[in-house]
């Protein structure tokens, strides 16, 4: 039986306070929903449906690199209601699975076992709360056999006593919902058509309700406000990192480590506190990152350093190099096998050759850089005339003395040296010296300003 996923993110969720739509706020740097649509991905079902709302345009945005169906719930009148949109969609011989878009850390293992359990019933996932307060109870008969759902500002006092609760995920043969949700009333203190209403209709069909229990509750925490937002982040968080610990990377603390995207590290990786990583990043053998780093879409190969302070962007860093402290790497950047990158330099749209180094207060921006290149303090690559940017391009060997300016477009040939100091427009050919700067005068007897003093 084929399987067909209905997410329901119709909700405003006006306790989060925001103009953006619940499900689109982030956790690991990406939308709530995004962790639900990853999840449904992974049970390879024939159809994901998503049920929108408050916001409808810009969750569909958010999620264009996905393959969903949208529908739309323009009255907010209970999940029953909102999974009847989606009937008319609905293959009737599949199974369903229901999800919640502000429910983004569910198992795909947890939801295999409730799919399997709902082969000629529905299957409700429950859970066992230590503070059930807000949540549907799940009332049971004799012989422990689900007989209803009772939400709790409908449940009398002895129901409000019980521990285990509707975590509203639930998986149906599609028949079922077919059959049940049209039957479903709203006389309850809401005035919503409820969805786990049907499972009492179920069983007074004669049919079995099968229950699968959630192995943690963290796995069923959803999202409301900015706090339960918060907490949402630290467990993903720790989850990512534990993970990556057990996988042989090396964490000063766990807690201040921050992975908000994907994070792929090989043997022998040493992480300090304060690090970010975004997007995609990618770290080889027996690198070494520094505290209060920021690592967003960067490829970083075998052996290498990352000081203190540094923050890399889109860069492409080669085996052995060595970064910072207080290095800036933005996108473009990329640094061939031992190239070095000291404290105060920015690069950008630079390739950077084997061995070179821009050790000090420098910036290089679009440079083609050869190997074995030596850039001296305070040098820049005027790369921009305030309409239009243009390259610099140096050979192999050169020597840049400190505080000199590399006017674009501009070529250095292999071994070239500037004499530091010096401000360089014209091309520079092989083994020439380079010197432009003004001969300097010493003037005697000159005499220095002198301040008056008051006479007042």
């Amino acid at each position: 039986m084929s399987l067909e996923v209905i997410i329901l993110a119709a909700g405003q969720g006006s306790r989060m306070k925001s103009r953006l739509p619940k499900v689109l706020h982030p956790v690991a740097g990406k939308p709530l929903l995004e962790h639900v649509v990853a999840t449904a991905g992974s049970l390879n079902p024939v159809a994901i449906h998503v049920v929108v709302g408050h916001g409808a345009e810009k969750v569909k945005n958010a999620l264009s690199d996905y393959t969903l169906h949208w529908t739309s719930q323009t009255q907010r009148l209970g999940t029953g209601h909102a999974v009847s949109q989606v009937l008319p969609e609905l293959n009737p011989d599949s199974t369903v699975l229901i999800l919640y878009g502000d429910v983004p850390m569910i198992a795909g293992k947890t939801l295999s076992k409730l799919i399997g359990s709902a082969t000629s019933a529905p299957a409700l996932l429950t859970a066992q709360v230590g503070d059930s307060s807000g949540y549907g109870r799940i009332i049971r008969d004799e012989n422990g056999e689900l007989v209803a759902v009772v939400e709790e500002k409908d449940a009398d006092a002895a129901q409000r006593q019980i521990t285990e609760i509707n975590t509203g995920i639930m998986a149906a043969p599609a028949a079922d919902l077919f059959e049940l949700l049209p039957r479903v009333q709203n006389n309850n203190s809401q005035g919503e058509y409820y969805l786990p209403d049907i499972l009492s209709l179920a069983v007074a069909e004669g049919k079995t309700v099968s229950t699968c229990e959630a192995e943690s509750e963290l796995e069923i925490l959803g999202v409301n406000d900015r706090i339960q937002l918060q907490q949402i982040e630290r467990e993903v968080q720790r989850l990512q990192v534990e993970q990556l610990m057990r996988e042989g990377v090396t964490m000063a603390d766990a807690a201040r480590v921050d992975i908000r995207g994907s994070l792929t590290c090989a043997a022998d990786v040493s992480i300090d506190i304060n690090v970010l990583f975004e997007g995609e990043v990618r770290l080889g053998n027996n690198v070494t990152i520094g505290p209060n780093c920021v690592l967003s879409n960067v490829s970083v190969g075998n052996g290498v350093c990352i000081n203190a302070m540094s923050h890399l962007e889109g860069a492409e860093i080669g085996d052995n190099c060595t970064i910072g402290p207080f290095a800036r790497l933005r996108p473009g950047t990329v640094l061939r096998e031992g190239a070095r990158i000291g404290n105060f330099v920015e690069t950008k749209k630079s390739d950077i050759g084997a061995g070179s180094k821009v050790n000090h207060l420098s910036y290089i921006g679009d440079c083609d850089m050869g190997a074995n290149v030596n850039i001296g303090a305070g040098t820049i690559t005027c790369n921009y005339d305030g309409a239009n940017k243009f390259k610099t391009e140096i050979g192999d060997g050169v020597f840049v003395g400190s505080n000199s300016t590399l006017v674009a477009p501009l070529d250095v040939g292999n071994r070239g040296f500037i004499g530091a100091g010096s401000t360089i427009t014209k091309t520079v050919a092989e083994d020439e010296l380079a010197i432009g700067r003004a001969r300097q005068r010493n003037i005697r007897g000159w005499q220095r300003s002198r301040k008056e003093h008051n006479k007042d």
